[in-house]
């Protein structure tokens, strides 16, 4: 889609002659629009759901909330979470927030945070085999690891689930034990329990108490800076903490060859082009918000005007009715 884009954009600009956008400023505010966009789904899911509580929206091929939903749902994932680690290596029960760094992509807002709190059995994979983790030294089923059950490479953090279960081998649902060194942790998929996020002004207050101090059973936690802190302080473990949360988009970008004329030419089997993550039908909005950036960009009042007013023009949304 971004090729379609990136003409579009192209066409309606040299029509009047008003110039040429280069490679890295479409692409810097191609970032930008898809960002805005993506922010815009939040808004509306929200005003459909106000409207389905006060009777004015449908159902069935009138229920606006169902695509807005499942749009926000393809950037809704879970990853494990990568734990500090304190002096000598000491366990803390303190734990990154998802980033490029430790879960492959940032939170652009955390929805629920998950602890399994029982573990079935540790060690170290032995022998490299596709798809499967053995443990020469183990018996996963007197340690009652079961279908279902997770498994995390606590070397690197990535984390599956069990699909066949033998004496010494788990066969898993993906490949991630890719070296015979990596350590692992099994936790049973029956102990998961979801955290309450608290304040962090809080939670002394709920520690000290006996009623009220999180448990394995009810853990809670908070969040200071890139820090999420679990409770009880039991809960150190790799793996032992999940976060599920909507990443943000992936940042577009519009790869091309440069021919002997200078023309640069698109090609999208270089290693770094991204096509927007948004769905097709955002097409004609992208390309209307790029117009508005490029108004300003280039001082022509009158495309920044022409963006503007092909929004107001689009079929009608929640976001535009309010």
């Amino acid at each position: 889609m971004i090729n379609e884009v990136r003409n579009s954009v192209l066409t309606i600009l040299n029509k009047n002659n008003y110039g040429y956008i280069s490679p890295s400023d479409f692409n810097l505010m191609a970032a930008n629009a898809q960002m805005e966009l993506y922010e815009e789904y939040f808004s509306n899911f929200n005003k459909t759901i106000n409207a389905e509580n006060v009777r004015t929206s449908g159902s069935d091929y009138a229920d606006i909330a169902k695509p807005i939903a499942e749009v926000l749902e393809n950037f809704l994932v879970t990853n494990s979470l990568v734990s500090k680690i304190g002096y000598n290596s000491y366990p803390l029960n303190q734990f990154y927030t998802p980033s490029v760094t430790t879960t492959g992509n940032n939170a652009y807002m955390i929805e629920k945070i998950l602890c399994y709190t029982q573990v079935l059995k540790s060690g170290t994979n032995t022998t490299l085999n596709l798809q499967a983790l053995e443990d020469t030294t183990a018996n996963f089923i007197t340690s009652g690891v079961t279908v279902g059950d997770i498994v995390v490479n606590a070397t690197t953090f990535k984390t599956t689930f069990v699909i066949s279960v033998s004496a010494t081998i788990l066969v898993l649902n993906e490949d991630i034990f890719l070296a015979t060194s990596n350590k692992y942790i099994t936790y049973s998929q029956s102990s998961i329990s979801e955290a309450e996020k608290v304040a962090a002004g809080k939670i002394t207050m709920l520690n000290a108490s006996i009623l009220t101090a999180p448990s394995l059973i009810y853990p809670a936690y908070t969040i200071s800076g890139d820090i999420i802190n679990v409770y009880p302080s039991t809960i150190n473990s790799y793996g032992a903490v999940s976060a599920t949360y909507f990443r943000y988009p992936k940042v577009p970008k519009w790869t091309y060859i440069t021919l002997s004329g200078g023309e640069p030419l698109f090609d999208q089997s270089q290693p770094d082009y991204q096509d927007f993550e948004l769905p097709n039908e955002d097409g004609y909005k992208l390309v209307t918000k790029m117009l508005e950036y490029l108004g300003i960009s280039i001082r022509e009042i009158e495309v920044s005007q022409f963006g503007t007013a092909q929004q107001q023009h689009e079929q009608p949304s929640f976001s535009m009715q309010q």
